[in-house]
């Protein structure tokens, strides 16, 4: 019976039209960190599966793995139909499920790899005596053998002080755990015979300064690999065997036409994002000298979000106010948790700069998109978020998002607008003419649908019905743009609509008139993310 593998995944949706899947597999001695610099390049049109797999990456604790037992779990971790981009050991990998399924692979790519990674047999590899020996000292002494390991890395490199603190930076300090797995599957696996039978596209880059693999290697590949026309070998100039850290932007780019050429990449349709981020920005910048005037529903609404803090037992080390606003809130949370560093981040440089003058104390004040934050990954315990998540259209990459900056354990309180959100006015507008005149919020199915994509991300969630009563429709109306909250549609009208048709909307929304008041409906979602 196999054994249950656990395998760390992250799953990034493409940032654009989605036209690939792909699953990057990482090396003996690293993780899925090394691929980082690379998705800059990939994430405008692919799904990227990163994985951090067990007997290779330090710092996980199950030990004895077979190799059948890991792949097993790598196909229940990424998508039915994927490219699979593998790096050293990752390579090896990759071609091995491609192997095992080759109807679900569509390509193969490997970096710094080999069919083979000692010598036998003429083939150009590490003497098996040396690997032995290699294998005792990291079994012996793990940190010690894996800065030998770094030493090997980086030879070659153009600046390889500087690559080897990158490098060691992407582990995060973890530099044991169970890794003798790895390096008995280096010492045992010889798929010579099997990549030149595998009948899909493949392409073996070589980064021409690798000191690791041995000399050779490009010759010999090549004429491994002669007779298979699917098959093509090239190299990455000015790389070491840390060719992902050195040459991110050129190995995407390769990969890429590499992709095209062999036709597939799927077609770009994209559709248009409902509201632009720009005029959001911007309409939440030009409001924010006179937004608290008018934010009673916000204080409200934020205020109950609050309340639900007293429910966490947490000491956060890092809060981030996500959607920060006028920094109206700055003082509550930095008060409830004195010893946290503050982060105030917002998509509208004029609200942070209004932010930054009222509330100097902060540690950070960031201008920033929820769905792109400029923050590392694992850096934030607990993430406040009061009516701002319904600007991003994008809930996948939201959450993806949210889940690569919180800690192991670390919690988001959130509350945001559902679909019904100005039912009223968004009625009244229905019934004079077809433009979209009220912003359109995603509902909680589709927030939900997206969580989903993400491993480690448990959702509670409720919702609260807020009503706002005004005694003209000019005053809700008023109200909206003195937030910046009025209509940021890309496809509203060109103008407010004629004085005529405007007219006839505030006749419509009469309709809903309650004991001498219009009624204006919030549709309120409340939320807890927590990571395990």
């Amino acid at each position: 019976m196999p054994t249950a593998v656990s395998i760390g995944r992250e799953y990034l949706p493409a940032t654009d039209a989605a036209r690939a899947e792909l699953v990057l597999l990482h090396g003996w001695g690293a993780n899925r960190n090394i691929w980082r610099p690379l998705l800059p390049a990939l994430r405008p049109w692919a799904n990227i599966t990163l994985l951090d797999l067990p007997g290779l990456a330090p710092g996980l604790e199950q030990a004895d793995l077979e190799l059948e037992d890991l792949l097993l779990a790598i196909e229940n971790r990424v998508p039915a139909a994927a490219v699979y981009l593998g790096w050293s050991l990752g390579g090896q990998l990759a071609m091995a499920l491609a192997a095992r399924r080759p109807g679900q692979a569509g390509a193969v790519i490997t970096l710094c790899s080999s069919p083979r990674f000692t010598a036998a047999d003429s083939w150009p590899g590490m003497p098996a005596a040396s690997l032995a020996r290699f294998s005792s000292l990291v079994a012996d002494k793990p940190v010690t053998g894996l800065r030998r390991f770094d030493s090997l890395q980086v030879a070659g490199a153009a600046r390889p002080r500087q690559l080897l603190r990158a490098l060691q930076a992407l582990r995060a300090g973890r530099s044991e755990g169970p890794l003798a797995s790895g390096l008995q599957w280096l010492a045992e696996l010889d798929q010579r015979h099997d990549w030149p039978a595998l009948a899909l596209p493949q392409l073996h880059l070589l980064a021409a300064d690798d000191q690791l693999l041995a000399a050779g290697i490009d010759h010999a590949l090549g004429d491994l690999l002669a007779a298979n026309a699917a098959a093509e070998v090239d190299t990455v100039a000015a790389a070491s065997h840390l060719a992902p850290l050195e040459q991110g932007a050129a190995i995407a780019a390769r990969l890429r036409d590499f992709l095209d050429s062999h036709g597939l990449l799927r077609p770009a349709h994209s559709a248009p994002a409902p509201m632009a981020k720009s005029d959001v920005a911007l309409s939440f910048s030009r409001a924010a000298p006179r937004y608290d005037s008018v934010a009673m529903l916000q204080r409200d609404v934020g205020t109950a979000l609050l309340d639900q803090l007293d429910r966490l037992e947490q000491t956060p080390a890092t809060v981030l106010d996500l959607g920060s606003g006028t920094g109206y809130f700055c003082p509550e949370l930095r008060g409830r948790f004195p010893a946290a560093a503050y982060i105030g981040l917002d998509l509208a440089e004029g609200m942070v700069r209004y932010a930054r003058e009222h509330h100097p104390g902060a540690e950070a004040w960031l201008v920033g998109d929820a769905e792109a934050l400029p923050l590392a990954s694992h850096s934030v315990d607990l993430i406040f978020s009061s009516l701002a998540l319904q600007w991003c259209h994008r809930s996948d990459l939201l959450f993806a998002e949210l889940a690569r900056v919180l800690r192991p354990g670390g919690r988001c309180v959130f509350s945001t607008l559902g679909p019904q959100t100005l039912r009223e006015l968004r009625a009244a507008w229905a019934a004079v003419d077809q433009h979209q005149h009220v912003n359109r919020f995603l509902p909680l199915e589709v927030l939900q649908q997206s969580l989903r994509q993400q491993d480690g991300l448990a959702l509670q969630v409720g919702e609260q019905a807020y009503r706002m009563e005004y005694a003209r429709v000019g005053e809700l109306l008023n109200e909206l743009k003195t937030l910046g909250a009025h209509n940021v549609n890309r496809d509203r009208p060109a103008g407010l609509g004629h004085r005529r048709v405007l007219q006839g909307m505030m006749r419509a929304y009469e309709d809903w008139r309650e004991e001498g008041m219009l009624p204006a409906t919030y549709q309120v979602y409340f939320g807890l993310l927590e990571k395990s």
